[in-house]
């Protein structure tokens, strides 16, 4: 499982054998959450979440959307055409 960008003490992984659509996941303090990316242009939107708080997400979000670029290319790397 590749891990496409660290954050703080957060992981951002696409999994190669992953299915459509463009997503990440978010792993971290006992945490997961789940983000379509909507390559290539966003917005990120927040697909599942499990013990993330609300304001965890926003933040999340916000560091995602400011990589969309780079995770959308990292999707496509693994997985062709997002």
């Amino acid at each position: 499982m590749p891990t496409v960008l660290r954050f703080e003490g957060l992981r951002v992984v696409i999994y190669p054998n992953d299915h459509r659509p463009a997503h990440v996941h978010v792993i971290g303090r006992g945490c997961e959450a789940l983000f379509n990316l909507n390559c290539p242009n966003g917005p990120v939107e927040l697909r599942e979440s499990y013990r993330f708080s609300r304001r965890e997400i926003v933040q999340i979000e916000f560091v995602l959307t400011n990589h969309l670029r780079n995770l959308c290319e990292e999707w496509e790397a693994l997985h062709g055409n997002a």
